[in-house]
């Protein structure tokens, strides 16, 4: 049996709504637990670019991109934010929505009250691209530290990190409205590690196989390294428009099939 709407409740986004979603979220962010959450997401892309960028680094020496000699170091860095940032985004909109969606029927509270599908899943959204500008400030500061970027480039950085965590929450959230349990985690796992490993983020995509450099440039993380490298790099020309068009289609489409999926969820 159908669950009839709420009283009141339309199809349309408030940002009141939006807020409200998000500030819930942010309550349940205060638990201790979320804690240890926040220290991964902050350490783990350091110890990958120590141990890679600084260490592996060393026997690499020096690579040529978009026509600059730089480090090995400064080649990976860009690439380590654009992943820290999928991560983070697929982590909290995939596995930590789907337990609120399927497991504790949170949001079967909010569809009766006048909040919408798509108000649900945009202060979803909101709430984790707020965890991932904490995370891309303190990467940044850190990139920075380590003079691997220039002081003047970190804005437009910010602003593109943003960019990329809001691309991957709303294609998170779309995804996880088609797991049908918590094994399906594991085929998350293997596609974002794939990408990981493959979309250009320790060794130029230009060096594969015809067939495996389209692939991978097919990627959203292999648009989203281009995007932050070239920033990084101060090589940012009209190509850059390329992986910004890409990264703005999939939030957007992400959107709106994730408000139509939960919606469809909730009236279930």
């Amino acid at each position: 049996m159908s669950k009839a709407a709420a009283p009141g409740r339309t199809e349309t986004v408030r940002p009141a709504h939006v807020w409200a979603v998000f500030l819930r979220n942010v309550e349940a962010a205060r638990h201790a637990s979320y804690l240890w959450v926040l220290l991964s997401g902050l350490f783990e892309p350091v110890f990958f670019l120590g141990a890679i960028g600084l260490g592996v680094g060393t026997l690499v020496g020096d690579l040529t991109i978009y026509g600059h000699e730089v480090s090995y170091a400064t080649f990976v860095a860009p690439a380590m934010l654009a992943s820290s940032l999928m991560n983070g985004a697929v982590s909290e909109s995939t596995f930590t929505f789907f337990t609120r969606l399927r497991m504790t029927k949170l949001h079967d509270a909010t569809a009766c009250t006048p909040v919408s599908s798509l108000a649900i899943v945009c202060g979803e959204m909101l709430w984790n691209v707020a965890m991932s500008a904490v995370h891309a400030v303190w990467f940044l500061a850190f990139m920075c530290a380590l003079d691997l970027v220039q002081p003047v480039r970190l804005p437009t950085l910010f602003i593109a990190a943003l960019l990329v965590s809001a691309a991957f929450s709303a294609m998170s959230l779309a995804l996880s409205t088609f797991l049908r349990g918590t094994h399906d985690f594991d085929r998350v796992n293997l596609v974002t590690f794939s990408m990981f490993v493959f979309s250009g983020t320790f060794t130029p995509t230009d060096g594969y196989p015809a067939a495996l450099g389209f692939l991978a440039q097919c990627t959203p993380l292999a648009q989203a390294v281009d995007l932050v490298r070239s920033l990084s790099l101060d090589t940012a020309g009209w190509a850059t428009a390329r992986p910004i068009v890409y990264l703005l289609v999939l939030m957007a489409a992400g959107l709106l099939l994730a408000g139509h999926r939960v919606e469809r969820i909730l009236r279930a």
